[in-house]
């Protein structure tokens, strides 16, 4: 896994200007886009209040979401979900993205209303692209089939391309 990165001020800066909402209970920066700024953060598996949350790895960089977005609503994920039953090799890859998502988010606390749940749909559904994608972003290829599928059709479509800010930030 590329190591995570301290979040400075001017990062959660960026990822709140992003979001169009404060940024909260930020862990690191897992991934950042070709321009610099975040666009994978990890956040903390309790947030501040109380609240259990699972998505660990969350997408922060509004056109990477907005593709992602493309991608789900053109089918991609029911093409994945139907991958799962007919190919075992898929779905167990699939299934150690899940325990390695566990592993990483307990690394920064145990939350018991959400233990082992990942987030995604992982193990057994394909139900949210924009987590599989930021995995992958996160841990880098060969961790999670389906984000790296998702990555590469991105890749191809030159969403990954991106050298303008998708913010500005002061």
């Amino acid at each position: 896994m590329p190591p995570a990165e301290r979040v400075g001020a001017a990062d959660e800066a960026a990822v709140s200007a992003q979001l169009g909402r404060p940024a909260r209970d930020l862990v690191a920066v897992a991934s950042r886009c070709p321009c610099g700024l975040p666009d994978v953060v990890s956040t903390a598996p309790r947030l501040a209040d109380g609240t259990p949350f699972p998505t660990f790895f969350y997408v922060t960089c509004p056109r990477l979401n907005s593709a992602i977005s493309t991608l789900e609503s053109e089918g991609l994920m029911a093409l994945m979900q139907e991958r799962l039953a007919h190919e075992p090799d898929t779905a167990q890859a699939y299934r150690r993205a899940h325990e390695a998502y566990l592993r990483a988010r307990q690394a920064h606390g145990q939350v018991p209303e959400i233990d082992g749940i990942s987030a995604g749909g992982m193990p057994d559904r394909v139900k949210c692209l924009h987590v599989l994608v930021g995995q992958s972003l996160a841990m880098g290829p060969g961790v999670n089939p389906f984000g790296d599928e998702a990555l590469a059709e991105l890749a191809r479509r030159g969403v990954l391309d991106r050298r303008r800010t998708c913010v500005e930030v002061s």
